[in-house]
Parts: structure tokens; sequence; C-alpha cells
């Protein structure tokens, strides 16, 4: 029997920096990807798994957030990389599955097996995409679940032999080998089969974000990944015992889903300078507006202009978290940080990070927070930042994946020509 190889952890960072595409499209000589191709090759260079692209679907979000189509923009990308993952957000929400499969197949096979698709559900957008509100959140979920159901069908409905080399250099197809899949449900009705190739991963890296209930049901039953916020060890014990418990009595192989988290990381070149960089951070912070987000990260609902700052906010200020129709889990986190005794000036400093991990030190002891996760078993694949900056890149290549690689939990090199042979997924 063939020995796995040992557990590692998946590094994955975002594709954005500055100058980002608004900038970038004042100038007529430069394209809108020239940033996020300079990180690219940065992060390449560094055995970086993947390359992580984000979306909004409303005007308002300005910056690298919602500023260009993810499919197409991690396209480019794919034509001035080789080996690194390409993992683009894409709504279910908002679009066919018919057209998801084939866009992200496409992916697939124009990256040679490097795609991945973040799957969202969206709490922003509808007014762009009418007639009629946002649907519910039990809504969105069910839609989601079907649009998986038919995409992954779509992109199994070639067997693998079904297209062939023949003797003149052409392909040879098999029909009989290319099945429909006479999918006939709440919200589509798709015949198929695909008509692209089978796909070079089989399937391109599933991707989930969400942390409400309805969230980690869709993810215990499909994701492959699941991409979430939270904040302390507690929070990814229970969060990981949730989504795998789920997982496992779905059925699914030990392990999975795998718990992937972003890390807010302040690096200084002392503990001192770290912590100087972070109050200098919280003294520019404009308290004043924070009240909103704060509000906003409650569900909207919450009026706090009367709040003083340094008062703890009661309990009965908590919405009703059934009746929130946006964002649930960001609402679930802000009320156990209310619970906890948090004042005003606290949760709009929490805000900042929107509820994520956050951590401040030397490379070394940000090392040693990633490493009492990961042998912990609660993180899997972590997102790292600020490449496009040269301190930050320092920080990050030279300092924190340096020590982790010493301590041999991050790789040295790429596993294999895809993304999942480098996150250790199966075909």
């Amino acid at each position: 029997m063939t020995a796995l190889p040992p557990r590692t952890l998946g590094i994955v960072t975002g594709a954005g920096g500055h100058p980002g595409p608004y900038e970038l499209a004042l100038d007529p000589g430069r394209s809108t990807v020239d940033t996020a191709r300079r990180v690219a090759a940065l992060a390449e260079a560094a055995r970086i798994d993947a390359l992580f692209v984000p979306d909004l679907l409303t005007f308002g979000a300005q910056g690298s957030i919602g500023a260009q189509e993810p499919l197409v923009y991690v396209s480019a990308l794919s034509q001035v990389t080789e080996r690194i993952g390409l993992i683009a957000t894409v709504s279910t929400t908002f679009h066919h599955p018919y057209n998801l499969a084939r866009l992200f197949g496409t992916l697939d096979h124009v990256s040679n097996g490097r795609a991945a698709w973040n799957l969202v559900t969206s709490a922003v957008g509808e007014e762009n995409f009418g007639p009629g509100g946002l649907p519910s959140p039990e809504e969105r979920y069910a839609r989601a679940a079907e649009t998986l159901d038919v995409v992954g069908a779509l992109w199994d409905s070639w067997q693998p032999d079904a297209l062939t080399l023949g003797p003149d250099g052409r392909a040879v197809l098999d029909p009989s080998k290319v099945r429909p899949i006479d999918h006939a449900g709440r919200y589509f009705t798709v015949a198929g089969p695909l008509n692209i190739p089978p796909l070079p991963q089989g399937r391109p890296v599933l991707i989930q974000a969400g942390q409400s209930a309805a969230g980690i049901e869709l993810g215990a039953r499909y994701a492959e990944v699941v991409f979430t916020a939270l904040s302390t060890l507690d929070a990814a014990h229970d969060y990981t015992s949730r989504v795998r418990g789920r997982a496992a009595q779905l059925g699914r192989r030990p392990g999975l889903p795998l718990v992937f988290s972003s890390f807010h990381a302040t690096f200084g070149a002392t503990e001192a300078q770290a912590r100087r960089l972070v109050r200098e951070r919280h003294d520019a912070i404009d308290f004043e507006a924070g009240r909103a987000l704060v509000a906003d990260m409650l569900g909207g609902g919450v009026d706090l202009s009367e709040v003083p700052l340094d008062a703890t906010l009661p309990e009965s200020v908590l919405p009703d978290v059934s009746g929130v129709h946006r964002r649930r889990g960001r609402v679930e986190i802000f009320s156990g940080y209310i619970r906890r005794g948090y004042t005003l000036r606290e949760l709009v400093i929490a805000a900042q990070d929107t509820g994520h991990w956050s951590v401040a030190g030397t490379p070394e002891q940000l090392a040693d927070a990633v490493e009492e996760r990961f042998r912990a078993g609660v993180l899997d694949v972590l997102s790292v930042g600020g490449l496009h900056d040269p301190v930050q890149h320092d920080y990050v290549v030279n300092g924190l994946l340096h020590h982790l690689r010493k301590r041999g939990i991050v790789k040295g090199d790429y596993l294999g020509p895809t993304l999942r042979d480098n996150l250790g997924l199966p075909r």
C-alpha cells in the first residue's frame, strides 16, 4: 500500500494589490490585471498554492473587491502562470448551473487543472438581477444545493475514456460514453450532457463560504474546502467539529471538508513594533463611522448612534438570526462578542477585521499561532496577504512561510500539476 504524504498546510493569497484595477484603469497603457500578474509571479516563486479573487455584485464597493469579474480575471492569470491554483468567487444565486459548469470547466482546461470555485450565495446585488428582491437565506441555499447537483452531474456526464486520440492525431468521440443528465428540479431543468471535454481535475476544487447553520449544511454536504471567519481557537474547534461531524453523518471521507481561514496578520520585527502598529491602526479608526459598521455586522437593523463607545450592549439589541436576510454567519459572530461583554469600542475594532482571525507579532510568533491551529486539526488552508508590498512580502515569504517550512507544516514545492494534487484532494 502506498503511504499517504504527510498532512501539510495549504497557502492561498489574494490576487489584488496596489495599484488596483481602479487605478490601473486610468492608465490606457496598462492592463487592469498588471498588479495581479506581478503578485502571481511572486506567489508562484514562493510556492504558494493558489490565488484567490473575491467578488461583489454591486456598485459602491470600490477597490479590488467587486471591481472586475473573477472568472475572466483568473483566466487571464492562467496564461502567465504554470503551477499556482486559481480560485474565482462566483454566486449560485445569480448564475445558471449549465453556464457555471461550462465556465469553470473551461477554466480548468485553459489552466491545465488549476481551477477552483469559491461558491457564495450572495447577500448583496439583487438590484442588478431582478425582478424581485434578494431571496431568503433558505431559498438561496436550496438553490445552491440544486446548482451543485446539476453542475456535478454535468462534469460527470463524460466518462474519462469517452474521448481518445485517433491514429490520424484527431480526437475520436465515443458518444455512448457521454450521457445526458435529464435533471428536472425545483429551480432548473437541464438535459445535458456538458458540451466541453472531460476536465483535467475531473472536477474543479469546490470551496464554499458560509458559516451559518445553512452554510454549514451546504459545506458539509458538498464542499471540499470551507472558507470561514474564525477569530478564536475555541470558535475554530466548534466550527470544525460541527461541519466535519455533519460531513461524517453524510458518509463523506474523514478529513473533509478542509478548513480554510483568512489570517489578518500584523507583522513586526519585534513584538513591541507589532503592538505599536496595531495601536496606530486602532488610533486611526473613525469610531463614529464604525457604529454603522457594527450595525451592519448585526444585520443592519440596530441603531447604535446613542450608545457610549465604552458601554457594553445589552443582549436585547441582538437580532433574531432566523429573521436576518443577509450574512447570518457574521451576525452570529458579533452576537457572540456582545454576549462576551465587548464594549462598542471593542466591537468597532473587531469590525475592522469583519470577524476574521487577527494576530500581531514577529514572523516566528505568527508561525506559532498558525502551528497551534494546524496541530489542533482546525486549520488546513491559510490565506495570507500583502505580497505586492516589498516589506510585507519579506515578512510573509522569508518570515512566516520560512518558519512554517522549517517545522514541516508548509511544503517546500508543488506536489503535482493540479490544485487537487497540491491540496491533497482526491480526483
